[in-house]
């Protein structure tokens, strides 16, 4: 008898949009639905898996969590991905539906299309993209560049139509998504809201669902059950990269007029630092070293003398979060661990410095 295929949602979003959060919750109400993930950070500590283990579903289990840290997913398709997907798929308990948290700086466009593949395309679907968007992050500018500066410009130099890495990112993530989930509109009022949506809007030819959601609450029903078979409408959801290489093609120019989706743009690493007694100074210092060297992303876990619980940390520009997630684990080492992901231009010395000055 043939077996019905696997719906499975790729997670997509920019650094700090609150994809995790938005899966946790998802996970704790996803009513008894076997949920597998597949987890891919930038950065070399699995903070968003440890994040999610500690969650405590009984629908998802530790063994039901991968993480790939070899690179960001949508460059190691072929390595990574497929050969997870093919294990996932051989295990003698099948998942009800199989969620995919890409990284920050991925392009879900080469994922999505990987569905394609004949050992994937015949046991699983790709039941809908959501790209969560961090709405005060937009609504603060951190995806647009100064327009009118911009625009007088161009006027002075042809060479400058193309957006910066961090728009275009932000652009491909929008175009490939079914679900378009409008997050942390708690920090803005309505007339913020109604900017984001047409600054969101404003970017994409296709016309995804847009919802608002506040600290990633959005119910599985919604995110899960979209059934849009997006790896069949891959063609409508093309990237920058895809389009300009269509154009360098239709032009007759070669391979060298086009910059490629990599990560040279950006840079990160992971420090392992004492343990802090004074939380709240602690956040105040790591503002503003944030401010100071223009960290887009800065994310671990704290250990706070006294506390049986592991203190959470999640910054998004200077915008810091922090919680208890749960009972440091027996045999499990107390310390202090950070990701810090900032542009490459940035000096890793100093950054390197004034984060270890910080604590």
């Amino acid at each position: 008898m043939l077996q019905q295929k696997i719906p499975a949602t790729v997670i997509t979003g920019f650094l700090g949009a609150g994809k995790t959060t938005i899966i946790r919750n998802m996970l704790m109400n996803a009513g008894g639905k076997k949920i597998a993930l597949i987890i891919n950070e930038f950065g070399d500590l699995g903070v968003d898996g440890e994040v999610l283990k500690g969650c405590g579903a009984d629908n998802c289990t530790e063994d039901d969590i991968i993480e790939l840290t070899n690179g960001c997913i949508c460059c190691t398709v072929a390595d990574d991905f497929v050969p997870t997907m093919q294990r996932l798929l051989e295990r003698d308990e099948r998942p009800d539906h199989i969620v995919i948290e890409t990284s920050g700086l991925a392009l879900p466009q080469p994922l999505v299309a990987a569905f394609n593949w004949p050992d994937i395309r015949t046991r699983v679907t790709v039941d809908g993209v959501v790209t969560v968007v961090d709405s005060a992050a937009v609504a603060a500018g951190r995806f647009a560049d100064d327009h009118d500066r911009v625009d007088a410009m161009r006027e002075q130099d042809a060479s400058l139509d193309h957006d910066s890495p961090l728009e275009e990112l932000f652009e491909d993530q929008l175009t490939c998504a079914d679900l378009i989930v409008l997050n942390k509109t708690d920090l803005l009022d309505g007339e913020g809201i109604a900017a984001v949506r047409s600054e969101v809007a404003g970017r994409i030819n296709r016309k995804p669902t847009l919802v608002e959601a506040r600290n990633g609450e959005v119910p599985a029903i919604v995110l899960l059950g979209l059934g849009a078979g997006s790896e069949a409408d891959i063609g409508n959801r093309k990237s920058h990269h895809e389009l300009e290489h269509e154009a360098a093609h239709a032009s007759g120019e070669g391979h060298d007029h086009l910059h490629h989706h990599d990560h040279d743009e950006f840079e990160s690493f992971a420090l392992r630092l004492p343990a802090i007694a004074d939380p709240a100074a602690f956040v105040e210092r790591l503002r503003a070293v944030i401010e100071a060297h223009d960290i887009l992303r800065l994310k671990g876990f704290v250990d706070v003398p006294g506390k049986p619980m592991r203190l959470v940390v999640q910054a998004v520009g200077s915008r810091i979060d922090t919680y208890f997630d749960r009972p440091w684990a027996a045999g499990e080492k107390r310390e202090t661990r950070l990701v810090v992901i900032g542009l490459h231009e940035w000096d890793f010395a100093a950054v390197v410095e004034a984060v270890e000055k910080a604590a």
